[in-house]
């Protein structure tokens, strides 16, 4: 494809996630779909531009107010994230004039704001929890890529032959640093032609999606429940951490995300899982099971700003508006979740939020109107689970991950034994 078509393109798909009306990843899919002749360099040049965007987007449309033509074209040369002479080969000699002045800017020299790249309303309660210059090691975090994670199923194989498998593809992984289920890849290998990856051996997750599983310690042939499963990656870990015995459920209400978990399902081979799409936290199955079951695990829905690594559209699409709306979901979802726990069971609270007002809030208003859950020591649980460095995860008793610090998305996890 000529170069300048190319950056029209890329202009064209910027004007469109621009628009912050659906997640970014869906926009990006559709604008493939509507673009099937683009090869698999122009749309990994696409994406990745438009993700560079979305992750500094107060600087580059400050930068972008200079020069002329399409703002969208000018956003799509600052944030360029293809071949350098590529694309200087689609720029007129104005525009190559005014992108060498543009990039000459040092970075130090712009506002807080511009170097952040956070709305305001979350950098200020981030600035005040952590300081000055622990905030701005997790900006610049927050403003990288995240490598990628697998899980290692445990039913299938160990740790070591996945590895061993992977290089056998030319695929390097290092264990990963807390997990005893993790693999870390760097760069975008194409696992899902693999056979270790289509027989079920590996499961993209999150390290610290992998460490709330393992945070819930199932047992074998324990009754347990995923409350709000969602695509399941969680689901599949505690299954083999059952080693495919008892009975485990994975309720969510959306019937879309639990179709899109049955090949997932189908490839790990765990045969315990029970699938179930519920209308709302108070649906009849729920109470059917109230007082059965030995293990709940909450990942409640959330603003997902523990994964604007992945996700930087988040920043911008939620407000604090948001925010509010959601605590009110939390806390039915959390005390719904509670009734089916039964004495000296274990139940887990969970978010992939950076925020307190979704986490250690919800939290604390929990534990006060429900005397009768004592709370677990989230280190003492995790060393139990054979998770390594289990005292660098924890805060306060409960699991905090931040990107800076333990190179994972953004999680929080609180655990409760119901008293006998």
């Amino acid at each position: 494809m000529h170069p300048n078509a190319l950056l029209e393109l890329c202009a064209e798909l910027i004007a469109d996630v621009n628009q912050l009306d659906a997640p970014a990843d869906s926009t990006v899919s559709a604008f493939f779909r509507q673009h099937k002749n683009l090869g698999q360099r122009e749309r990994a040049c696409l994406a990745e531009t438009v993700y560079a965007l979305l992750r500094e987007r107060i600087k580059f449309q400050n930068l972008a107010q200079s020069g002329s033509g399409s703002m969208h074209r000018r956003l799509a040369m600052l944030a360029w994230r293809g071949n350098a002479a590529f694309l200087r080969a689609a720029l007129s000699p104005a525009e190559q004039h005014w992108l060498e002045q543009v990039q000459a800017i040092d970075p130090m020299s712009l506002a807080s704001k511009m170097r952040h790249n956070m709305p305001e309303w979350l950098a200020e309660p981030l600035l005040a929890r952590l300081g000055d210059e622990e905030f701005w090691k997790l900006a610049t975090a927050l403003n990288e890529t995240a490598p990628l994670d697998l899980r290692v199923n445990a039913l299938k194989l160990k740790r070591d032959e996945a590895q061993a498998q992977l290089k056998a593809a030319g695929i390097e992984a290092v264990p990963t640093p807390y997990s005893p289920l993790g693999l870390r890849i760097d760069g975008k290998p194409a696992l899902h032609k693999l056979e270790l990856f289509t027989s079920g051996g590996v499961e993209v997750q999150d390290e610290g999606s992998q460490l709330l599983a393992l945070l819930l310690a199932p047992k074998r042939g324990e009754m347990v429940v995923d409350f709000c499963a969602g695509a399941g990656g969680k689901t599949l870990a505690l299954g083999a951490a059952m080693r495919n015995t008892g009975r485990l459920y994975a309720f969510d209400v959306s019937g879309h995300r639990l179709n899109a978990f049955k090949p997932r399902l189908s490839r790990s081979g765990l045969s315990n899982v029970y699938p179930a799409q519920i209308a709302h936290e108070r649906d009849e199955r729920i109470k059917r099971l109230a007082g059965k079951i030995d293990r709940v695990l909450v990942d409640a829905p959330c603003s997902g700003l523990g994964t604007l690594r992945r996700n930087p559209d988040q920043k911008w699409r939620q407000s604090p508006q948001a925010v509010t709306e959601l605590q009110a979901k939390q806390r039915a979802i959390l005390a719904s979740a509670a009734r089916l726990v039964k004495p000296g069971g274990r139940l887990v609270y969970a978010t992939c939020s950076l925020l307190d007002a979704e986490n250690e809030v919800i939290a604390a208003d929990f534990a006060a109107a429900h005397p009768g859950f004592k709370p677990l020591a989230a280190d003492e649980a995790l060393i139990k689970a054979q998770v390594e460095r289990a005292d660098e995860l924890v805060e306060n008793g409960a699991l905090r991950l931040w990107p800076h610090r333990h190179a994972t998305d953004g999680f929080f996890a609180v655990a409760w034994e119901r008293a006998v």
